[in-house]
């Protein structure tokens, strides 16, 4: 049996409206992690776009270890917050070698 790699998730939970919205955009991740072929490890969700917690904790995980691919609801959650704009965001885990896709890209 082939194991699969492993897919780390970013959301943004201030980008969408309600707790539906939240929910459906991290189906979208997992529907996108197995047509693709991966295992979605974890989904960091940034609550306070100001501090860019969960963004950093991503940037860490994908400089500390193996997993190198990051998959987004659409490249919109890239952005804002004090890490600046998706093209920003995007440049800092690509520095680390990590692909970004977009799920709603398929």
């Amino acid at each position: 049996m082939t194991t699969r790699p492993t897919l780390l998730g970013y959301v943004r939970a201030d980008a969408l409206s309600c707790a539906e919205e939240l929910a459906a955009a991290t189906d979208s991740l997992v529907a996108f992690a197995s047509a693709e072929g991966f295992t979605l490890g974890t989904v960091y969700t940034e609550r306070d776009s100001a501090e860019s917690a969960a963004f950093h904790a991503l940037l860490d995980e994908v400089k500390r270890s193996e997993v190198h691919a990051v998959v987004v609801p659409t490249m919109n959650h890239l952005g804002l917050g004090t890490t600046g704009t998706p093209a920003a965001m995007r440049q800092h885990l690509e520095f680390h070698q990590a692909h970004v896709w977009a799920a709603d890209s398929r």
